[in-house]
Protein backbone atom coordinates (compact mmCIF):
# COMPACT_ATOMS: atom_id res chain seq x y z
CA UNK A 1 0.00 0.00 0.00
CA UNK A 2 1.35 3.46 -0.88
CA UNK A 3 0.55 6.97 0.74
CA UNK A 4 1.77 10.05 -0.31
CA UNK A 5 4.07 11.62 2.03
CA UNK A 6 5.19 15.35 2.02
CA UNK A 7 5.27 14.87 -2.03
CA UNK A 8 6.01 11.60 -2.14
CA UNK A 9 4.80 8.05 -2.25
CA UNK A 10 5.97 5.51 0.91
CA UNK A 11 5.52 1.77 -0.10
CA UNK A 12 4.75 0.86 3.82
CA UNK A 13 5.58 -3.29 2.23
CA UNK A 14 8.64 -2.53 1.11
CA UNK A 15 11.19 -1.58 3.24
CA UNK A 16 14.01 -1.49 0.43
CA UNK A 17 11.84 1.87 -1.25
CA UNK A 18 14.19 4.69 -2.03
CA UNK A 19 11.85 7.70 -0.66
CA UNK A 20 12.66 6.40 2.72
CA UNK A 21 10.04 7.83 5.87
CA UNK A 22 10.47 8.75 8.95
CA UNK A 23 8.96 6.84 11.69
CA UNK A 24 7.16 9.70 12.31
CA UNK A 25 5.22 9.61 9.26
CA UNK A 26 5.11 5.94 9.28
CA UNK A 27 3.18 5.71 12.62
CA UNK A 28 0.95 8.80 11.46
CA UNK A 29 -0.11 7.40 8.34
CA UNK A 30 -1.03 3.85 10.71
CA UNK A 31 -2.97 6.05 12.83
CA UNK A 32 -5.01 8.87 10.52
CA UNK A 33 -5.15 6.56 7.32
CA UNK A 34 -5.42 2.93 8.87
CA UNK A 35 -6.49 3.93 12.61
CA UNK A 36 -7.21 -0.16 13.47
CA UNK A 37 -3.31 -0.56 12.14
CA UNK A 38 -1.84 1.33 14.44
CA UNK A 39 -2.39 -1.32 17.30
CA UNK A 40 -1.16 -3.62 15.41
CA UNK A 41 2.40 -2.48 14.95
CA UNK A 42 5.41 -3.01 17.51
CA UNK A 43 8.14 -0.58 17.89
CA UNK A 44 11.90 -1.49 18.36
CA UNK A 45 12.89 1.42 20.62
CA UNK A 46 16.32 1.30 21.17
CA UNK A 47 16.83 1.59 25.24
CA UNK A 48 20.42 1.28 27.06
CA UNK A 49 19.39 0.20 30.11
CA UNK A 50 18.05 -3.18 28.65
CA UNK A 51 20.76 -6.36 28.37
CA UNK A 52 19.30 -7.16 24.76
CA UNK A 53 19.59 -3.12 23.51
CA UNK A 54 15.94 -2.36 22.90
CA UNK A 55 12.82 -2.73 24.39
CA UNK A 56 9.48 -3.82 22.29
CA UNK A 57 6.55 -0.99 22.21
CA UNK A 58 3.11 -2.31 21.24
CA UNK A 59 1.33 -0.05 19.03
CA UNK A 60 -1.82 0.15 21.56
CA UNK A 61 0.31 1.88 24.12
CA UNK A 62 0.79 4.37 22.04
CA UNK A 63 -1.11 7.52 23.12
CA UNK A 64 -0.21 10.46 21.30
CA UNK A 65 1.98 11.35 18.28
CA UNK A 66 3.87 14.59 18.78
CA UNK A 67 6.36 16.53 16.26
CA UNK A 68 9.40 15.49 18.01
CA UNK A 69 7.93 12.80 20.38
CA UNK A 70 5.58 10.43 20.97
CA UNK A 71 3.74 9.14 24.21
CA UNK A 72 2.69 6.51 26.04
CA UNK A 73 1.42 5.77 29.29
CA UNK A 74 5.36 5.85 30.95
CA UNK A 75 6.62 8.95 29.44
CA UNK A 76 7.08 11.01 26.39
CA UNK A 77 10.03 8.62 24.11
CA UNK A 78 11.90 10.82 21.00
CA UNK A 79 11.20 9.15 16.97
CA UNK A 80 14.99 8.92 16.73
CA UNK A 81 15.21 6.42 18.93
CA UNK A 82 12.64 3.90 16.88
CA UNK A 83 14.80 1.07 15.38
CA UNK A 84 12.34 -0.92 13.97
CA UNK A 85 8.36 -0.40 12.79
CA UNK A 86 6.73 -4.06 12.28
CA UNK A 87 2.88 -4.89 11.47
CA UNK A 88 1.89 -8.21 11.60
CA UNK A 89 5.56 -9.93 10.98
CA UNK A 90 6.34 -7.19 8.01
CA UNK A 91 8.75 -4.62 8.62
CA UNK A 92 7.74 -1.02 7.48
CA UNK A 93 10.72 0.49 8.75
CA UNK A 94 14.52 -0.05 9.84
CA UNK A 95 17.98 2.22 10.36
Amino acid sequence: MAFPVRGRNVELAAPDRCAMATAREILNELRWREPSRLSDAVLWYRDRTRSEGHRLIRGSEIVALERRYFTTARGRLPYYKIERIEITGTVVFER
